[in-house]
C-alpha cells in the first residue's frame, strides 16, 4: 500500500497517519528490538518491517504531541535500525555458505537504505546518526562489502545535511577519521580507497576546520594517499584532496619551520647533555664492567676446575671399586680352591653373615651420623638455654645477697576510740536486722521435712534413671527393627532363611500377627457377591473396617 504508485500525495500522507495514530509505527519500533533468529520469517521480516518504519515516518506530519515523535520516536527507530544493521552485519561475517552471505548482505542493505530514507526526510537525525556508538562499531569493520556500504550511508548523511560537522564535537569526529584513515593505510582494495577518499574529501570541502585537523593529526597522509593510492582509477578526487591538504600546509609553514627550529635546537642541547653526563660515567662503567667479567671469567674458571676434579674423583672411585671387587673375587676363588667341598655351603653361610654384620654396622653409624647432624640444631639451642639459664640463675642469687633484710614489724592494735565506734557500729547492725528466732521442736520439725524431701527426691532420681535407660533400649530395639524392616528382600526374593530374622519374640505379638493373617486371607478367599456392600453381608463375614483395623496393626516391610 505504500509504495503504490497509484496513490497520491494527500492519500498516502493520510494512511500514514492513520498508520501513526492506530500505533502501527510504535509497534514495528518494538519488534524490531526483538531478536529475530527465533521469529517466523526471520531477518528477511525484519529487514521488511524496517522498510515499513522508514516510509511511515517520511512525509507524516504530526500535529499531536509533535515534540514526542520529533525528539524520542525517531532517535528510538534510527537506534534500533543501527542495531539490527550491526546483527545483521555480525551474522553476515560469520557466514559460511554464499547462499546465507547474498541474504544476509541484502537485508543489511536494505536496513542502511531505510536509514538513509528517514534521513532524507529527517535531516534533523544525521546528528544522533553521528553520535551514536553503534554506527561507529558498524563503520569499523574489516568486511570490504559491509564497509562500502556503511561508507556510503556516512556520505549521504553528509550529502544530507553538510551542516552536521559544525553540529557535532571533534571527539565524535576523531573516531570516524581515525577509521577511514586506516582503511586507506591497512588495504589495497581500491573500491575502499575510492569511498574513503570521497568521504574526506567531502568532509574537508564542507568543513575547513577538518583540513586544518586532518594535517595537524595524520602527519603521513600526504604520503600515503599520494604513494599507495595513484592511478586507482579516482585520481580526479584524490587529487583534489592532495590539494586542500598541501594548500592548509603552505599556509601554515612559517610557523612550522619556527616550531621546527625550535624543535630542533631543543634536541641538540638536550642529546649534548646526554653525551657529556655519558662520557662522565664512562670510566667507571669500563672499571665495572671489567669487574663483573673477570669475576664472571673467574667464576667459570673454578666451576671447570670443580667439575673436572668431580670427574677425576669419579673415575678414580671406579677404578678402586673395580680393583677391590677383583681382590675380592681372587680371595674367594682361592679360599675355594682350599677350602674342602664339604665346608663350602658352611663357609658361604659365614662369608654371607659376616657380609650382613657389616653392612649393618655401615648402616647403622650412617643413620647415626645423620640423626646427629639433624639433632645438632636443638642440641645447640638447649646448651643455649642452659647457659642463658645458668646466668638468669646467678644474676638473681647476686640480686637476692645484696638486698637487705628488713626487720620485722608488729601490727598495729586498735586505740580504745577505734574499739568503741566499732562495737558501735555492730551494735547499730543487730539492732537493724535482728535474727529470727526459731524453737528447737521447730528446727527438728525442719530437718525430718529436709530429710524426707532428700530421701524422695533421691528415689525419683533413681526411677528416672531406669526409666531413661528402659526408653534407650527401646528406642535402639526400634531402630534395629526399621533397619532390618527397610533392608529386607521382596516376597519373590525371599528364603527360609530370611524368616527368622522377622519372628517376633514377644508371644502376644506372634498371636496378633497370626490372628491378621488369618483374617486377610479369610477376607480374600470369599466370593465376589460376599464383598459388593452391607445388604450382602452375612452374620459371619467380617466387615471391611475390622480388616482395616486389623491391618493397620501389622506393618508390612519390604519392596513392591
Amino acid at each position: 500500500i505504500l509504495s503504490s504508485p497509484s496513490l497520491g500525495c494527500e492519500e498516502s500522507n493520510k494512511i500514514k497517519q492513520d498508520i501513526y495514530d492506530y500505533g502501527l509505527t510504535q509497534y514495528c519500533l518494538l519488534v524490531l528490538k526483538r531478536d529475530h533468529s527465533q521469529l517466523h520469517g526471520a531477518w528477511a521480516t525484519a529487514a521488511q518491517l524496517a522498510e515499513i518504519l522508514s516510509h511511515c515516518c517520511v512525509g507524516l506530519e504530526v500535529k499531536e504531541d509533535p515534540e514526542e515523535f520529533y525528539k524520542k520516536f525517531l532517535p528510538s527507530a534510527i537506534d534500533c535500525l543501527l542495531v539490527l544493521g550491526k546483527r545483521l552485519q555480525a551474522r553476515f561475517i560469520r557466514a559460511i555458505k554464499d547462499k546465507e552471505k547474498q541474504d544476509f548482505l541484502h537485508w543489511f542493505q536494505i536496513v542502511t537504505d531505510a536509514i538513509c530514507w528517514l534521513l532524507g526526510g529527517h535531516i534533523q537525525l544525521a546528528a544522533c546518526v553521528l553520535q551514536n556508538d553503534r554506527f561507529l562499531q558498524l563503520l569499523i569493520t574489516d568486511d570490504v562489502e559491509t564497509a562500502i556500504i556503511m561508507m556510503s550511508v556516512l556520505h549521504n548523511v553528509l550529502r544530507t545535511n553538510s551542516s552536521v560537522l559544525l553540529q557535532v564535537e571533534e571527539e565524535t569526529l576523531h573516531p570516524v577519521l581515525d577509521e577511514l584513515v586506516y582503511k586507506l593505510s591497512s588495504t589495497t582494495n581500491p573500491a575502499v580507497g575510492s569511498a574513503a577518499t570521497k568521504l574526506l574529501l567531502l568532509m574537508a570541502k564542507f568543513c575547513k576546520q577538518l583540513v586544518q585537523l586532518l594535517t595537524a593529526r595524520y602527519k603521513g597522509l600526504k604520503g600515503l594517499l599520494s604513494k599507495q593510492w595513484t592511478g586507482k582509477g579516482f585520481d580526479r578526487e584524490l587529487n583534489q584532496l592532495l590539494d586542500l591538504l598541501y594548500l592548509e600546509q603552505s599556509g601554515g609553514k612559517g610557523e612550522m619551520q619556527k616550531q621546527h627550529q625550535a624543535a630542533c635546537i631543543i634536541q641538540a642541547v638536550w642529546r649534548g647533555f646526554q653525551t657529556r653526563k655519558r662520557l662522565k660515567k664512562l670510566p667507571q662503567a669500563v672499571i665495572t664492567l671489567q669487574r663483573s667479567f673477570r669475576a664472571k671469567r673467574e667464576q667459570e674458571l673454578q666451576h671447570l676446575t670443580k667439575q673436572k676434579e668431580d670427574e677425576a674423583l669419579k673415575l678414580q672411585m671406579q677404578l678402586q671399586r673395580q680393583r677391590a671387587m677383583r681382590l675380592f673375587h681372587e680371595q674367594q676363588l682361592a679360599l675355594l680352591e682350599v677350602v674342602h667341598a664339604s665346608q663350602v655351603n658352611k663357609y658361604m653361610e659365614e662369608m654371607e653373615e659376616k657380609s650382613a654384620l657389616t653392612i649393618q654396622r655401615f648402616w647403622r653409624g650412617y643413620r647415626a651420623r645423620r640423626i646427629f647432624h639433624q639433632q645438632k640444631q636443638s642440641l645447640k639451642e638447649y646448651k643455649a638455654a642452659i647457659i642463658i639459664q645458668r646466668a638468669a640463675c646467678k644474676f638473681l642469687e647476686k640480686r637476692r645477697r645484696r638486698r637487705p633484710l628488713s626487720p620485722w614489724k608488729e601490727p598495729k592494735g586498735l586505740t580504745d576510740e577505734q574499739r568503741l565506734a566499732l562495737q558501735q557500729k555492730v551494735d547499730d547492725y543487730i539492732k537493724l536486722h535482728p535474727a529470727s528466732q526459731m524453737s528447737e521442736e521447730m528446727s527438728k520439725e525442719l530437718h525430718k521435712q529436709a530429710q524426707a524431701k532428700l530421701a524422695q527426691f533421691l528415689l525419683r532420681s533413681r526411677l528416672d534413671q531406669r526409666a531413661a535407660q528402659r526408653r534407650e533400649a527401646l528406642v535402639a530395639q526400634v531402630n534395629t527393627d526399621v533397619e532390618l524392616l527397610m533392608n529386607a528382600p521382596g516376597l519373590a526374593e525371599n528364603s527360609e532363611k530370611d524368616l527368622g530374622a522377622f519372628m517376633s519374640r514377644s508371644i502376644p505379638v506372634a498371636t496378633k500377627a497370626r490372628q491378621t493373617h488369618n483374617t486377610m486371607l479369610k477376607y480374600t478367599r470369599w466370593p465376589w457377591w460376599k464383598k459388593l456392600g452391607d445388604e450382602f453381608m452375612e452374620d459371619d463375614v467380617i466387615p471391611d473396617d475390622a480388616i482395616n483395623t486389623e491391618l493397620e496393626t501389622l506393618f508390612i516391610g519390604g519392596r513392591k
